[in-house]
């Protein structure tokens, strides 16, 4: 991750694709050739990137100061510092901005963070990128956190952990914090989950065996597995074969098989296919033993899968810390949007510690350039893509699956507990201030299969499917 000085026109703050055809940052030498910066002993014009808490703190500071006066435009930012150079920027910067007082604040804020050792569980998938690459990559520190990613073997360790406290925060899967805040499957706790991490990402992968078969109706006496029970792996799934005629739970056999064990079942001709997270999918055509028969996002274009949670105690006891996780999340979700750096978030996330799998296969996974199995080499550059919004209309959709299949038990108000896990409106402020762009409304239509969902309408679309357990 770039901390370069703000002031300086030889180095971006962004990637950016180049004229060339392919992904540089803007300091590549197809666009404007570097210019001689103006010497000067002011620290903010240091050129090393800094390595200690505090003058971390003050380059972040000091960037988004810069990126907001300049909108984001760097090219606007660069060719400002080439007319009046940088000191003159410095000085008339600091003339209408009071940029000590910006990094004082910041600085307390950094200081009063509760407690700043933490334990993040996770799941080896790529739909973790922005919470395992916070270690590596050092979001985390430059946030003043000392945070650790814990790998677990399945979902159902990692929501124990958090409700157990052997965590403070952890990689979920975007419906558990619905469903362990109701207590459906898990003891009832109250959970938040303030950011998505990751959008579309999950494909049906089946068994080579299988390539002759065309949709729903050909899966009949299958068995699927997922990676677990309130999944939207598992939601997806049950909505395609229904969809096609298909009832999940007396046509088809669905288990649940944590990722990791997802390939080995699928070459032992345990399962005929599985509705997974990558690097899963690609994983199986890595090893020859199965194709990509569908990507998510061709059931639900812009669908969440994952998501970083931390329960309501954990946040109300350290506001501070919870607050700093919160940034770092959005800001390595945002770093992970541009297609530009996942080659360098691929080699990073790869390593035994983390993810464990070939970068070839993760860099076909996050680039959107890969084989499907089949003979073919797609490229779809939103195949995965991350983006933190946590829409509230995307959690009453989930409620209203968990209604259908009665994996939760009685009435609700689904805007209500929308509103009370999902922390949309946290996000969208904490999203501006950083200097991103995010949305002014929580609520929006999804259109699933070509069928559209209004959350205003939640229990006339929940009582229009003819195959459901209710």
């Amino acid at each position: 991750m770039s901390l370069h000085s703000p002031y300086d026109a030889d180095k971006s703050l962004v990637h950016q694709s180049c004229g060339c055809g392919s992904q540089h940052s803007a300091s590549c030498s197809h666009h404007e050739p570097p210019i001689a910066i103006e010497q000067t002993s002011n620290p903010d014009m240091e050129t090393v990137e800094p390595t200690d808490i505090e003058s971390m703190t003050d380059r972040i500071v000091e960037t988004s100061i810069v990126k907001a006066i300049f909108g984001g435009n760097d090219f606007a930012r660069r060719r400002f510092l080439k007319t009046v150079g940088a000191v003159g920027a410095i000085e008339l910067i600091r003339n209408f901005f009071p940029v000590d007082t910006a990094k004082a604040m910041a600085q307390d804020s950094v200081k009063n963070i509760e407690k700043k050792d933490l334990s993040i569980g996770f799941i080896p998938i790529t739909c973790a990128t922005p919470i395992i690459m916070g270690e590596p990559m050092g979001f985390y520190k430059k946030n003043g956190l000392n945070a650790k990613v814990r790998r677990a073997s399945g979902w159902a360790m990692v929501r124990d952990w958090a409700i157990t406290k052997e965590v403070d925060a952890a990689h979920m899967l975007s419906p558990m914090p619905l469903s362990i805040s109701l207590g459906a499957g898990s003891p009832q706790v109250p959970f938040l989950m303030p950011a998505v991490e990751n959008i579309n990402g999950q494909a049906i992968t089946l068994a080579n065996k299988h390539k002759n078969v065309k949709g729903p109706q050909d899966m009949k006496g299958f068995r699927f597995c997922v990676p677990f029970e309130y999944s939207m792996h598992n939601y997806l799934l049950r909505y395609y074969l229904a969809e096609g005629g298909v009832h999940p739970d007396k046509d088809v056999e669905i288990r649940v098989v944590p990722p990791p064990e997802m390939v080995a079942n699928l070459k032992a001709g345990n399962v005929d296919g599985y509705l997974a997270p990558d690097p899963f999918n690609q994983r199986a055509v890595y090893e020859k033993c199965g194709f990509l028969f569908k990507l998510s996002k061709e059931i639900w274009e812009g669908h969440p899968c994952c998501a970083f949670a931390a329960s309501a105690e954990f946040a109300k006891t350290y506001p501070n810390t919870f607050l700093a996780l919160f940034k770092t999340i959005v800001e390595a979700t945002h770093y992970a949007s541009d297609p530009g750096n996942r080659d360098e978030i691929a080699k990073a996330i790869a390593p035994k510690n983390y993810l464990n799998q070939p970068e070839i296969v993760l860099k076909q996974v996050l680039t959107g350039k890969y084989a499907d199995g089949l003979g073919a080499i797609k490229n779809d550059p939103k195949r995965i893509d991350f983006d933190p919004y946590p829409w509230h209309s995307m959690a009453v959709w989930i409620l209203t699956q968990m209604k259908r299949w009665k994996h939760v038990e009685g009435d609700f108000d689904y805007k209500k507990v929308a509103e009370e896990v999902y922390l949309a409106g946290q996000c969208g402020e904490l999203t501006k201030e950083l200097g991103y762009e995010s949305y002014d409304t929580t609520y929006k239509k999804h259109v699933i299969m070509g069928k559209e969902f209004d959350a205003d309408k939640a229990d006339e679309y929940l009582k229009s499917f003819p195959i459901n357990n209710m």
